[in-house]
């Protein structure tokens, strides 16, 4: 039988989870692909004791491993911006092709990179960069290639969804669970890119990209993060009958595309609501097939490796038709990309919710009302709290119908400038799928 040969770049957790599988599981992936997968290289700093590198040749040269002969697709498991990214263009000018699970990489450098692949004829394949073990890329780019896709929405960074979930379910601050999420090791000791949105917005360029046959546009996506949120809001929304998520959201309309991330209310009934801890699940809606929901890990050492192996099982199906490009990479045709622009958060429409705290004045919430009446914004529901101590503020609760941000934004304003209205207005979008 044939053998197509993989050199690894890095030795860490999802690395190791690769080379695991790929030897427990020899048989069943041999039989699928049509050919063994070896793995006779890997490069990385120092040796671990994490897997059976039996066989295996070790190095920490990564170039030794680009230049190395027998190599014919290159594995990119460190992660970063600068020295993955001299990995893969070295790799792909040495004919070799790439796996690789690094989202960041894909989300920010994707169109130059996927050119050069192109015109080398060889394969440059992410598909564990987007929702760890979750195969969406394949699903997007192939199981669902007939839809014309409208939206796709999802929770897509795990620590953040730790977060909340803790937070509604015990009652929890924010700070306070972010401290368990490190200790745990669900986040980083500087957790900006899990709870700013930054990782999930790398995420949704790339589902947007496939989704809509778009070139990514990872810059342009609007983010907000979690570390705002307060327990309190997390309360009323449970008390309303909805569950407050991170989410990530790429909407396709006729003269561009949104591309946001951030907290958003959706009813409790949803199954997207009721996905908690560090698990993901990705929405898609599809004019033929309607919605359809991906649901799993988002991370993790074999179920990340999982979706890399897929890869690599494409890659040698690819190589042993010698048509090695069968699926293109952002789901589409090169040349067939569309140029659609991502709009500005303030032309987007949502409902929110909102809580505003107000002095016990007479006539207060018909001042509220009358703004957001003049604003064109229609009241959903308002719950008015009872105060517990003399001279204390009121917590006033609304949710709206659908409106454009940008009235929303400029109703906010009005209302901040209230003299019976303390402090911010919090605001959460709110979305019913």
């Amino acid at each position: 039988m044939k053998s197509l040969k993989v050199g690894i770049c890095g030795l860490g957790t999802v690395a190791s989870g690769v080379i695991n599988v790929l030897k427990r599981n020899q048989n069943e992936i041999s039989a699928r692909a049509g050919c063994s997968i070896d793995v006779v290289q890997v490069a990385s700093r120092r040796m671990r004791d994490n897997c059976d590198m039996q066989g295996i040749a070790f190095t920490t040269s990564i170039d030794e491993l680009i230049d190395n002969p027998e190599i014919d697709v290159v594995a990119e498991l460190i992660g970063g911006y600068d020295l993955a990214k001299d990995i893969v263009i070295k790799a792909l000018n040495n004919g070799k092709h790439v796996v690789t699970a690094n989202k960041a990489l894909i989300a920010e450098h994707g169109n130059e990179l996927f050119a050069l692949a192109n015109s080398k004829g060889l394969v440059l394949a992410y598909e564990a960069g987007v929702a760890g073990g979750i195969p969406v890329i394949k699903a997007l780019r192939e199981g669902l290639s007939a839809n014309q896709i409208n939206c796709v929405a999802g929770i897509i960074n795990g620590t953040g969804n730790f977060i909340l979930t803790e937070m509604k379910d015990k009652g929890r601050d924010f700070a306070d669970v972010l401290a368990e999420a490190q200790a745990l090791g669900y986040a980083e000791a500087d957790p900006t890119f899990d709870v700013e949105g930054i990782d999930a917005a790398h995420k949704l360029a790339i589902l947007a990209s496939v989704a809509f046959g778009v070139p990514l546009q990872f810059d342009k996506a609007f983010t907000e993060g979690i570390s705002g949120l307060s327990t309190e809001d997390i309360n009323n929304a449970t008390a309303l009958g909805y569950r407050v998520k991170h989410l990530g959201i790429a909407r396709r309309h006729a003269h561009g595309i949104e591309l946001r991330v951030h907290p958003t209310l959706i009813p409790q009934a949803q199954l997207l609501a009721n996905v908690d801890g560090v698990m993901n699940a990705v929405l898609v809606d599809g004019d033929a097939v309607g919605q359809t929901l991906y649901y799993g890990p988002g991370a993790g050492s074999e179920a990340t490796a999982s979706a890399v192996i897929a890869d690599l099982v494409d890659v040698a199906r690819a190589v042993l038709s010698d048509s090695p490009v069968l699926v293109p990479y952002l789901g589409v045709m090169p040349d067939k990309l569309v140029e659609l622009p991502v709009l500005p958060i303030t032309e987007i429409q949502s409902a929110y919710y909102l809580r505003l705290s107000a002095e016990d004045h007479p006539g207060v919430l018909a001042k509220v009302s009358s703004i957001m009446s003049d604003s064109g914004i229609n009241i959903e529901s308002v719950i008015q709290k009872d105060k517990e101590r003399e001279n204390e503020v009121i917590p006033l609760v609304m949710l709206t119908q659908t409106v454009q941000e940008s009235k929303m934004i400029a109703a906010i304003a009005k209302i901040e400038a209230l003299p019976e209205i303390k402090g911010s207005v919090v605001r959460i979008r709110v979305e019913q799928f």
